[in-house]
């Protein structure tokens, strides 16, 4: 019978000591700037491999500071693999996201993932590579949202989420969003009957 050996997650001040040291033994940045989904920005390039250029912004949607702990510590909850991925440099910062998915329990050192296995998380530092930071509303609000290629970055958290979790210290299932939107145009709804 094969046993898994189980995992001690750290503090995520201990993982980000980690990957920080990792990142500085390939020379690449340890200046960190996290984002979330709503900041990602997949675009249509014919002259990029899979024809996808994939940029982000911060502009739009920006990151509340304490969204990175918030993110960890639900990814901590599950069973899952957590991932500090690293997209790419801009303005000398390293662009990292946060993931957790069980699409990540075959990834290997050869897919550039670099397993903690006493923590049960991996970082992939990726390339030394430059992304865009995208600042044009219209490049933003034409966006590819829909029918692209999987990518591993569909695994990270959403702002909206952690929202969810500030206000009601849970992520909301479909149902109780949906509700939640329905009071809202409700409550504007009355307002003006006033």
């Amino acid at each position: 019978m094969n046993s898994v050996a189980p995992v001690s997650l750290p503090n995520l001040s201990t993982a980000l000591d980690a990957w920080k040291k990792l990142l500085a033994e390939r020379k690449l940045s340890t200046d960190l700037l996290w984002i979330f989904e709503e900041n990602l920005c997949f675009e249509k390039k014919a002259d990029v491999p899979g024809g996808v250029h994939i940029g982000f912004q911060t502009r739009f949607s920006p990151v509340p500071q304490e969204s990175i702990e918030i993110a960890y510590e639900h990814f901590c909850e599950s069973a899952t693999p957590i991932v500090f991925y690293r997209l790419g440099e801009s303005k000398g910062r390293s662009v990292c996201i946060l993931l957790g998915d069980a699409w990540f329990n075959d990834k290997k050192e050869s897919d550039d993932f670099i397993k903690q296995a006493k923590w049960g998380i991996s970082f992939h530092p990726g390339q030394k590579i430059e992304i865009e930071e995208v600042s044009d509303m219209r490049r933003w609000i034409r966006r590819i949202r829909r029918e692209r290629p999987l990518h591993d970055v569909d695994f990270c958290m959403t702002l909206a989420a952690v929202d969810e979790i500030q206000i009601h210290g849970r992520v909301l299932t479909a149902g109780e969003r949906y509700s939640e939107a329905m009071l809202g145009k409700l409550r504007r709804i009355f307002s003006y009957s006033n």
